[in-house]
């Protein structure tokens, strides 16, 4: 193994241990996770030595390779059960508007019975 094919395997390892911290933490960084171990597979193919023995047609070009999968630890996220039903809410909105003005004039008219003159 070349100086160059460990310098490629080295930062492919480093990004696979990305990879595997970012599942773990969970979030946004964990959706991120399983592009970047992809990331460390396709790296792991750019060694130059592939590289050299593809061109002289000795190694498979078929795309079969090790392939890195991030499995999540933890259990997986839960999902939000979908909202059904319901009143409308612009039905509610007129509603709440109407009771409003019916108030508003009940304690209007409540008012001018007790007015001093």
């Amino acid at each position: 193994m070349t100086k160059a094919d460990q310098l490629v395997d080295r930062a492919a390892t480093r990004l696979r241990e990305i990879a595997s911290k970012a599942a773990r933490e969970g979030g946004v960084a964990a959706k991120l996770a399983q592009p970047l171990a992809d990331d460390a597979a396709f790296l792991r193919k750019l060694k130059p030595s592939l590289i050299l023995a593809r061109a002289k047609g000795e190694a498979r070009t078929d795309g079969e390779a090790v392939h890195d999968a991030v499995a999540p630890s933890g259990p997986p996220p839960r999902k939000r059960p979908k909202q059904r039903g319901g009143p409308n809410p612009f039905l509610v909105v007129g509603i709440a508007l109407a009771a409003g003005i019916v108030l508003a004039k009940v304690v209007d008219w409540r008012g001018r019975g007790h007015a001093d003159d």
